[in-house]
């Protein structure tokens, strides 16, 4: 089979397309035709040697697909070899197969494309898990999405609108935020021009209840300023550094939680929670139609060097996806 991997760190570059074995179903794992993959910045972070796969997982990118169940290992049920699905993964979506532990399976939803499926479960995962799992966001409640045009953030307005929150975003443009309120966003601030911490008090002088951060240690201080009474930061990712001061006492006064999460290094047991949670809660949202896979632009298996050029541009709203050419099973 196909698969595009990273045979020494560094820029798109590095992301060379190789032929590879075919992988086998072990126990309680199938394995899957690829139709897409999702580009993720963890993938990025992968390509310059910054973040690597936990032990066991492909060496070659790629955190979640869709397509179609190809084969099943032992002790597997609840699925068949056909069906369409998209997976969760710890790595090696960049490929034309992939092998996949069954409880990070989810079915494609009805009325959404095989293809476009790619673009879910990663973002889903994470916003559940998160937003909502961890910080309990509420009807009502005020959620700060710090780049609400990425894949992430789009993903976090339309569940957050969909539970009756409130949703104020950060981007870097207006097209960005003319997306963003397309989607539901009610406060727009662009945070090359503007103080997100005024602008949120101004909607809301009591101040966020929920800030889901992507930027990390430049943010932390006024993440905090804006955040009002048992207020509830996650932080999912440090794109702009890893190392900030905190006033403890900012935390008692307004009894601030603070959670930081990732999905990729959890267990496949909790990894397969996750799944299992989203199926229940996100999919009815997503075939009623509520909530969609945003995607920008499709990029065959072999171009996923330029797709990691548009990603780090950071010119794109929502994902980007890899394509293989695979068609359903007769």
């Amino acid at each position: 089979m196909r698969i595009v991997t990273v045979e020494q760190p560094g820029g798109p570059e590095a992301l060379v397309e190789r032929e590879a074995p075919d992988p086998v179903a072990g126990p309680g794992e199938v394995v899957v035709r690829v139709a897409a993959a999702g580009v993720n910045r963890a993938d990025a972070m992968q390509r310059r040697g910054l973040y690597p796969p936990p032990p066991g997982a492909p060496q070659h990118p790629g955190l979640e697909v869709s397509g179609w169940i190809e084969s099943l290992g032992g002790d597997v049920t609840g699925w068949r070899a056909g069906d369409a699905v998209c997976a969760l993964l710890a790595g090696g979506g960049y490929a034309e197969r992939v092998a996949v532990p069954a409880g990070q399976l989810l079915p494609v939803p009805q009325g959404v494309d095989v293809v476009d499926a790619a673009a879910l479960p990663e973002v889903a995962c994470t916003v559940w898990s998160t937003v909502f799992t961890t910080a309990g966001l509420r009807p009502g409640e005020l959620l700060l999405v710090h780049g609400g045009s990425s894949g992430i953030g789009t993903m976090a307005i339309q569940l957050a609108r969909q539970v009756g929150a409130r949703v104020a975003v950060t981007a870097g443009s207006p097209d960005k935020l003319r997306r963003c309120a397309e989607l539901g966003a009610q406060l727009l601030v662009d945070y090359r021009e503007e103080d997100f911490v005024a602008r949120v008090r101004g909607f809301e002088p009591a101040g966020a209840d929920v800030v889901l951060d992507l930027v990390g240690a430049p943010y932390l201080a006024r993440n905090l300023d804006v955040l009002g009474t048992d207020g509830r930061l996650v932080v999912i990712a440090t794109q702009g550094g890893t190392s900030a001061e905190v006033d403890l006492g900012l935390l008692l006064r307004k009894r601030i939680s603070v959670h930081a999460r990732t999905l990729r290094s959890r267990s496949p047991e909790e990894k397969a929670a996750v799944v299992a949670s989203v199926r229940d809660h996100v999919w009815p949202l997503v075939v009623d139609g509520g909530v969609r896979p945003v995607v920008h632009e499709r990029f065959e298996l072999g171009r996923a060097a330029r797709a990691h050029e548009v990603m780090e541009g950071s010119s794109h709203v929502g994902k980007l996806l890899l394509v293989t050419g695979a068609e359903a099973p007769a």
